[in-house]
């Protein structure tokens, strides 16, 4: 049995990882994928990099690093996760491929983004079409932007973009716009394509083109806390609930990075790993 698996390799992951094997602790990492942050096409507000790095270059970095160090990565889905419930300091953790035991086990999934399945996406993700915009508004300033989105999310995002430029189009994907978006354009059509050169210029809708210098997709924030929930842990606005030293109502059960909420940025993610690692390692030696 593990003493810790830790589920998403993203910065919070990783960090805890390596937080954790360094404590010498049996450490298990599971991860489907690199998550949204490999989607980040410039990075440049997190310390110690002098040149401007991308999301996926930066995550493989962290990985990399928690293997020299020991720990154990597991390239699998994770389907399940269960509690014992007669008392005992145990979880099952059920993948695609295999079963694992482990005395804690900390989330520390991110949030999920939903994508556009239209032509043209995947191509311009990281060439104008962002996921931050605190990250990436900054970066055009001035510029025509385009917002997709019809809940609170985009709301955050647009009042965060406006900073940097009052020439916005909201885009609800034929959704209905549940939020007030004072008197920004918007468009209720359904995105059909995006175009763009070397990056996207053109966001095609039935019913009209709009040009864009940059499209950043908030629709909505659905936080990766299923497993959580099935669990029997609070969640409050999508974001799993956590005290002060990440576990969450449920013994032995920690989350940490974009899944409890608060600011979505790198540096806050790498520092919640590290506090969640510290408070499991305490926890786990008093079994």
């Amino acid at each position: 049995m593990h003493d810790v698996i830790v589920i998403g390799g993203g910065p919070a992951g990783a960090s805890a990882s390596i937080y954790l094997q360094r404590s010498k602790l049996d450490v298990l990492l599971i991860m489907k994928d690199h998550g949204t942050l490999e989607k980040t096409g410039h990075i440049d507000n997190y310390w110690g990099f002098s040149d401007t790095m991308d999301g996926k270059e930066l995550v493989i970095k962290g990985l990399e690093q928690a293997k020299r160090l020991g720990v154990q990565i597991k390239e699998e889905e994770v389907l399940d996760i269960e509690k014992d419930l007669f008392g005992e300091h145990k979880f099952t953790v059920k993948t695609d491929k295999e079963t694992y035991e482990g005395k804690t086990v900390l989330l520390a999934t991110g949030q999920s983004k939903p994508n556009l399945r239209v032509k043209g996406f995947k191509e311009y993700t990281g060439k104008g079409i962002s996921f931050c915009a605190i990250c990436d508004g900054f970066i055009y300033r001035n510029k025509k932007i385009g917002v997709v989105g019809n809940k609170k999310f985009m709301s955050e995002e647009l009042e965060t973009l406006s900073n940097f430029t009052k020439d916005i189009t909201i885009f609800t994907d034929a959704n209905e716009l549940t939020v007030d978006v004072g008197d920004y354009k918007v468009c209720h059509g359904k995105i059909t394509e995006i175009k763009g050169d070397e990056v996207i210029n053109q966001v095609i809708t039935e019913n009209n083109t709009y040009d864009v210098d940059a499209l950043f997709i908030a629709m909505g924030t659905p936080s990766a806390n299923d497993f959580a929930l099935r669990m029997g842990a609070i969640i409050d606005k999508n974001n799993i609930v956590v005290d002060d030293k990440h576990m969450t109502n449920i013994e032995g059960l920690f989350a940490a990075g974009d899944c409890i909420g608060g600011l979505l940025q790198i540096a806050k993610a790498v520092s919640d790993g590290a506090h969640a690692a510290l408070a499991i390692n305490k926890y786990v030696r008093a079994l």
